[in-house]
């Protein structure tokens, strides 16, 4: 029985830790659909991604676009990778994004995923700013 305990741990630990993976695969299957979602014109879809939280400071698609703007990099991306990705508790998981603007300067997006009572992630904020490189 000594054995057993450990073994069941270690497997609970995997399972755990597969779990993890998953949600973080799906917090970043959110994002990429947001930015797809910017990049083929599609805001509704795109307002759709956010949380309850970011609809009720931006209620109106409008009010949210508008806000969006401000935000060009992941707005319209040339390209991006997701880096870093933060388990932070109650289904709370902080994701960064390197992005390359619009306008060819580098940038760090961390985006604060939050699942949602359907098991669901959806964005629940956006920080940005430029990315330190160091040219060669």
């Amino acid at each position: 029985m000594r054995i057993a305990i450990p073994i069941l741990w270690l497997l609970l630990a995997g399972a755990a830790a597969q779990a993890g993976e998953a949600d973080v695969k799906a917090a970043q299957s959110v994002i990429d659909g947001q930015i797809a979602a910017f990049r083929a014109g599609d805001n509704v879809a795109a307002y759709g991604l956010a949380s309850p939280g970011i609809k009720r400071i931006f209620p109106t698609l409008e009010s949210f676009m508008a806000m969006v703007g401000g935000y060009q990099p992941v707005y319209r991306p040339k390209s991006y990778a997701f880096g870093k990705a933060d388990e932070l508790g109650n289904g709370r998981i902080l994701q960064r994004v390197m992005v390359v603007g619009p306008d060819g300067k580098d940038y760090e997006a961390v985006y604060m995923m939050e699942r949602q009572p359907d098991g669901t992630f959806r964005i629940s904020g956006v920080s940005l700013h430029e990315a330190n490189t160091v040219s060669t």
